[in-house]
């Protein structure tokens, strides 16, 4: 035949699914879909034509021909297998919900998600597109083989003209007849389709009968492609009838030289043109939308079909060992003609698969595509896709596919594309099979599928299975799939898409995380191993939002959680308040592109609110253990929305996708002199509670005048250098000896270091500065710091100050936390953090030339500046009633230093050993 001489048939060319998508497209029409089909019609039906094509007319003496027998079956079986282990997972998603138009697409990308499910869809439709066109040419040729003015053979009738253009021709004609079919929906198709049943059932009848009825005969053989046939003597082969000896001479594998192609033959080759042959499973399922019952027609249809076809091929498998010697097997692939009572019947069943094949494949593309064009996950360009006719067909999308094919058909002969289709199919498998096995992981409560013959082993061995096969028919197509899916996936994702489908990758990280939650075991936790977990206290993120990105930067990798506390009591209140919050919070979080949870509470007092959130916040071994909060002062807030490029709103207050803008979320700026929440009582009070519950503490001023660069998240590569300075001593309460090496003091010195890990503050150069005694001689200290340094790991450039030269270093030991007493007064306490706030805004003016360890700068000379300071907080005093006070000679001591960290300290957080 001449359909023969092309390889278009060693893939998977004809016969493939997609035919039965509901007629509505995706469902969103506004057509209600006609529930009418029963199983036979509606899956057993469809899924037999899919599973056949052509291939069971065409390839079963290639594969017994070199194969034998005995791995014919063992081919078949292991297909089989395959084909099995897809199926079940077919049924599981098919049997847990409705599955609108679309198929696969739909299974695929409602489990995960728009980028995964567009990407494979495109493929999955571009496969139906190609299909299409493959199965026609296949077709044109079948018919040109007996009807074509080059036909050869005793039952050739020469009376259609042939070449490129007139084969375009009779392509576009078939075309159009499977066009004005699907234009005109699927009930049409599906009476079609059941037509064409009959008449493969026939076709295949009339084949098993004649193995039975015919006796033997011997067969001419056709001279093989490229050979003269006046000088090769004629040769035959011969059908014996049922014959031991026969049987035996094709039980084991004879592979040789395709007469088609040339091509030697090995099991890989050969097994590939079987597998691609008997797929087709997915055809039921695609007709959920017009089953009466889908959950129980999905399985039982499409086992059935599976179950029938197996049979169908180990039938027709032992029925031509045992008839047919290997020399008609090898050389004459359509023999069943040859044998048969009435070979125009195997003819019509070879037409009418091809046409099933093809109509299939159309209307499988624009159900795919109409159902891509619906979720608008490619924009204007599937827009034609969306018009439906009034009674709910899409024929805008068959149309377009129709389109689409025609211009495929120009390229002409597939043989190349074969196998990318093939692989496509593939690739749609694996991801129904890797949609179950998610599912399944993610022990989702909903995940109630009414087929229950699956686990996770069979929708593994699903996945591996299809993924072994691409690479087994085409590695080069299984790579270009997987690639173009990694493309398609990433243009997606840039694009955005639709949240509200449910994307197991959600509940699958919801089962991981809190399996990892528990084995979290808080009483492993090493120092070496720390790291911060922040709780930032914020009350208008107008205000806060330089904070907020800089606590982002101290985090390292740790837990960052934002609380906010609503005042309120809900005995109160109709409902809370707290929860339509939340949608605000988690905006301004990827807004202002900051790893940060969210944590709200409802609350009497700011106070309480905070205790709420410190016992509360986190779970597990995953809870904050340092409290951030911004400074308690006089100046005036500053709503950082309205200067910061990521906050820029349109003008009437919306977002797109028609959302409310931030600004009209958030309330504006406290005006200056109006009251506040927080009393500096309470502020006060909420920090000594912080300590009391054994969290660090970090209270934040000025970070408004931080520059922007050094909030981004790129490198910190600027032209001027700047410094982060250290004063690991409490200045309010100098001392002399090495007060820095106390667990604040070291503290200090690791969250510094953590912010100079961040690459927007890599350039910025680390001092520390020690602070000595009136008795301390210069060096010895400087000495044992660099050492502690070098233990620690930590560069940085070390500056001795001479400090507290009124100190009584025999003075006896203060109240822990309340550095007012001792015979110190207010005054002198005033003068204290007076004299300290001086001193650091006069080594904040002294910047290094040479860089570390170069000399000092001298006056008038310019050099690096101090972008942050990092400041020892002293311990609020032990009366509440001396709070006011502290926090005074704390606002005396940051005044003017410019964006300033206090920070205390309270668990060990540094460790020498390896």
């Amino acid at each position: 035949m001449a359909s023969e001489s092309s390889p278009l048939l060693a893939y998977r060319l004809l016969g493939e699914e997609g035919a039965a998508f509901p007629a509505n497209g995706a469902g969103t029409s506004g057509v209600p879909s006609a529930r009418k089909l029963s199983t036979f019609l509606g899956v057993v039906v469809p899924t037999v034509l899919s599973m056949f094509s052509i291939v069971v007319f065409l390839r079963i003496g290639f594969v017994v021909g070199h194969a034998g027998l005995l791995q014919a079956l063992a081919m078949l079986l292991v297909a089989y297998i395959i084909l099995a282990l897809t199926v079940l997972s077919v049924c599981a998603i098919a049997t847990n919900g409705a599955v609108r138009g679309g198929g696969a697409y739909f299974m695929i990308s409602r489990t995960l998600g728009p980028e995964v499910g567009g990407s494979i869809g495109l493929m999955f439709y571009l496969a139906n597109v190609c299909g299409c066109a493959v199965s026609l040419l296949g077709l044109v040729e079948s018919i040109l083989d007996v009807f074509g003015a080059d036909a050869t053979g005793s039952s050739g009738i020469q009376v259609l003209p042939q070449g490129y253009g007139w084969n375009l021709l009779y392509g576009s004609l078939l075309l159009g007849l499977v066009g004005g079919v699907c234009t005109l929906g699927a009930g049409l198709y599906a009476r079609a389709s059941f037509l064409t049943f009959l008449l493969v059932s026939g076709s295949l009848a009339s084949v098993l009968v004649s193995f039975v009825a015919v006796g033997p005969r011997n067969i001419p053989l056709a001279p093989r492609p490229g050979t003269n046939a006046s000088s090769v003597p004629p040769r035959h082969g011969h059908f014996t009838g049922f014959n031991g000896s026969t049987l035996k001479d094709n039980l084991g594998a004879g592979y040789a030289e395709d007469y088609t192609t040339g091509a030697m033959m090995t099991f890989a080759s050969v097994f590939a043109v079987l597998f691609n042959g008997c797929t087709g499973i997915m055809a039921g399922a695609n007709m959920s939308g017009e089953l009466k019952d889908p959950s129980r027609a999905i399985p039982l249809g499409t086992i059935i079909a599976v179950a029938y076809t197996f049979f169908i091929y180990i039938l027709l498998f032992f029925l031509s060992s045992f008839t047919c010697d290997r020399a008609l097997l090898q050389e004459d692939y359509g023999f069943f003609r040859d044998i048969s009572l009435w070979p125009p019947l195997v003819l019509i069943g070879i037409y009418a698969t091809a046409l099933s094949a093809s109509m299939s494949s159309l209307i499988g593309a624009s159900r795919i595509l109409h159902a891509l064009a619906q979720d608008d996950l490619f924009g204007v360009i599937l827009a034609p896709a969306k018009v439906v006719s009034g009674g709910g067909n899409p024929w805008g999308a068959v149309l377009y596919s129709w389109g689409l094919v025609q211009l495929v058909l120009l390229a002409g002969k597939l043989n190349t594309l074969a196998a990318v289709v093939t692989v496509f199919y593939l690739v749609a498998y694996a991801a129904v099979d890797l949609s179950c096995l998610s599912l399944e992981w993610a022990s989702a409560p909903n995940f109630r599928p009414t087929f229950s013959l699956f686990s996770w082993h069979t929708c593994l061995l699903g996945v591996a299975s299809c993924l072994l096969m691409m690479f087994l028919i085409s590695p080069g197509a299984a790579g270009g799939s997987l690639l173009l899916m990694g493309l398609l996936s990433a243009l997606l994702t840039a694009r955005g898409g639709p949240s509200s489908w449910g994307y197991v990758s959600q509940a699958l990280l919801f089962h991981q995380v809190r399996k990892y939650l528990l084995r979290l075991d808080v009483r492993k936790e090493h120092v070496k191993f720390w790291r911060p977990q922040l709780l930032l206290l914020v009350g208008n993120p107008r205000g806060a939002l330089p904070l907020l990105r800089l606590a982002n930067q101290l985090k390292k990798g740790g837990l960052y959680v934002l609380g906010h506390v609503t005042l309120g009591d809900l005995d109160s209140l109709p409902s809370d308040p707290v929860q339509p919050q939340y949608g605000a919070w988690l905006s301004l979080v990827d807004l202002a592109q900051v790893k940060a949870f969210v944590d709200l509470t409802l609350s009497p007092s700011v106070r309480q609110g905070a205790q709420h959130l410190l016992r509360i916040s986190g779970l597990g071994g995953m809870k904050p253990n340092t409290l951030v909060l911004g400074f308690y002062d006089d100046a005036p807030p500053q709503d950082h929305f309205l200067t910061d490029p990521a906050f820029s709103e349109p003008a009437e207050g919306t977002r797109e996708g028609g959302s409310p803008a931030l600004s009209t979320l958030f309330p504006p700026p406290r005006a200056p002199g109006s009251p506040r929440a927080l009393s500096p009582q309470d502020y006060v009070a909420t920090v000594a509670d912080a300590l009391k519950m054994n969290k660090n503490v970090v209270l934040a001023r000025a970070c408004g005048a931080l520059p922007p660069e050094r909030l981004s998240r790129g490198s910190g590569s600027s032209a001027q250098l700047h410094h982060v300075d250290v004063w690991p001593l409490n200045l309010l309460r100098p001392r002399g000896g090495p007060g820095y090496v106390d667990v604040c003091g070291l503290f200090l010195l690791q969250m510094a270091t953590i912010l100079s890990m961040v690459p927007a503050w890599h350039s910025a150069r680390l001092r520390i500065f020690l602070c000595l005694g009136p008795r301390e001689a210069p060096g010895a200290a400087e000495g044992r710091l660099r050492a502690l340094l070098s233990q620690l790991r930590i560069r940085a450039e070390v500056q001795e100050v001479v400090w507290g030269e009124g100190a009584e270093t025999g003075e006896p030991e203060e109240e822990e936390g309340d550095f007012v007493n001792g015979g110190r007064g207010d005054e002198e306490a005033e003068a204290l953090a007076c004299s300290a706030n001086a001193l650091v805004r006069a080594q904040q003016g002294r910047g290094t030339v040479g860089g570390p360890g170069g000399p000092e700068g001298r006056d008038g000379e310019e050099g690096p500046t101090t972008a942050l300071t990092f400041l020892y907080l002293p311990r609020p005093p032990a009366d509440p009633a001396r709070y006011p006070r502290y926090l005074a000679l704390l606002e005396t001591l940051s005044r003017d230093l410019g964006p300033t960290l206090l920070i205390h300290g309270v668990t060990p957080v540094t460790c020498t050993d390896l």
